[in-house]
């Protein structure tokens, strides 16, 4: 399990992590717009989205510790080529190219290879612990390239110059990128072969077959509810601009606000894995939904005046939680459904093809409302707006519940 978390969030600290913590030094040394940096993510969700359903069927077929092995070293490659600070072209096809190595032979044989080390009894505690160790994991190494950040910045911020900026970046764009080539050789080394058998099961795996099963209600509302949720994670990578923008923090400090929203996921997907296992995974999302609606909401339509920063920081923390604690959740869902095992590859590629679209349109979303100069009116509206996801969620795990239940 070890060597499964550490896999499945080594393989996103180059495309996300990096840009989430680090995104006010990105944007300066690349000399790219929110928009530009929202077009690169979105060719990323264009190649991820074909990536996940072709590579569903492949996670079925094949051993999982090649396919982790091959897709983080080819990530890796990617990372050389952002620590040269290319063009903003070149840093687009790099996205691009990363939409392919990170999920094509990646996400469905990570899911299933977490849900074959769980029991039935234990899918939330299963998946928790692996996205609560995947966050642990994403706020350490989080934490050391803040801890570059500041090694390297001079002590006054008058006196940071583009090539002290420009530097740095290159420094935790190469220890990061040393780091997932490293762990793509150590999981090759570290996991068995004992996936062998449940594969060799034949899987008869046809295209009329996955569209059948993604017109199914379930799998639709299902996707749907997961798309609501992960749109919400999207967003956290704004909280570490908003700082700059808003609370008119430093690129240093902003960049230690963010890696302290990092450590709340760790400790909250766990617990709710556990809490989620008392009950059933539906309806421990059910409340998560409601909460990152009240708390988006509020920093949308309130009206703080001088302590806006504060207020919305505390505000931030709640919906974290809420966000984090569906992250372990989501296909803790697939026992709900009772999915066999040597199937299980083929449907996460057929529920994420709708379930992670907002790859595609989130950073697009945030970009063209916050613009180029962003303050407070344009995160109020970014906010408000984004209420009618959680409120799509919510919906959808009502359906969810209904149409499993009545189907069970």
């Amino acid at each position: 399990m070890a060597a499964l978390i550490i896999a499945g969030e080594a393989i996103f600290l180059l495309p996300f992590i990096v840009m989430r913590v680090f995104k006010p030094i990105i944007r300066d040394v690349f000399r790219i717009s929110d928009f530009e940096i929202g077009e690169a993510q979105a060719l990323y969700g264009i190649t991820a989205l074909l990536s996940y359903f072709f590579g569903g069927f492949i996670a079925d077929k094949w051993e999982a510790r090649k396919l982790l092995s091959i897709s983080l070293i080819l990530t890796s490659l990617g990372g050389v080529a952002m620590a040269s600070i290319p063009s903003v072209t070149i840093f687009k096809i790099v996205y691009a190219l990363w939409g392919v190595s990170t999920i094509f032979l990646f996400w469905a044989a990570l899911i299933k290879a977490t849900r074959q080390w769980g029991t039935q009894n234990n899918q939330g505690l299963s998946f928790g612990l692996l996205d609560g160790g995947r966050g642990l994991f994403a706020a350490c190494i989080a934490l050391t390239g803040a801890a570059i950040l500041s090694y390297f910045f001079p002590e006054e911020a008058a006196s940071i110059t583009y090539e002290n900026k420009k530097n740095t970046l290159q420094y935790i764009l190469i220890t990061i990128t040393s780091i997932v080539l490293c762990i793509g050789i150590f999981v090759w080394l570290a996991l068995s072969n004992k996936d062998k058998e449940t594969n060799s099961v034949k899987t008869n795996f046809s295209f009329k077959q996955a569209f059948v099963l993604l017109r199914k209600p379930k799998i639709i509302f299902h996707s749907l509810l997961i798309l609501s949720a992960y749109s919400g994670y999207k967003l956290t990578g704004v909280f570490g601009i908003y700082a700059k923008d808003v609370g008119g923090f430093s690129i240093e400090n902003a960049t230690y606000f963010a890696v302290l929203i990092q450590f709340t996921r760790p400790i909250t997907v766990v617990l709710i894995g556990w809490i989620a296992d008392q009950f059933l995974p539906s309806k421990v999302i059910l409340p998560c939904f409601f909460c990152m609606a009240i708390a988006s909401f509020s920093i949308g339509m309130g009206n703080f005046e001088d302590s806006y920063f504060v207020l919305s920081f505390c505000i931030f923390i709640l919906m974290a939680l809420a966000t984090y604690s569906m992250r372990g959740l989501y296909f803790a869902l697939l026992e709900e459904i009772k999915t066999p095992l040597q199937l299980t590859g083929t449907l996460v590629g057929i529920i994420s093809v709708i379930g992670f679209t907002p790859d595609i349109f989130m950073s697009l979303f945030t970009g063209h409302i916050l613009g180029e100069n962003p303050g407070v009116s344009q995160y109020k509206q970014l906010f408000s707006l984004f209420t009618l996801f959680p409120i799509i969620g919510l919906i959808a795990t009502l359906l969810f519940r209904k149409k499993t239940l009545d189907w069970n």
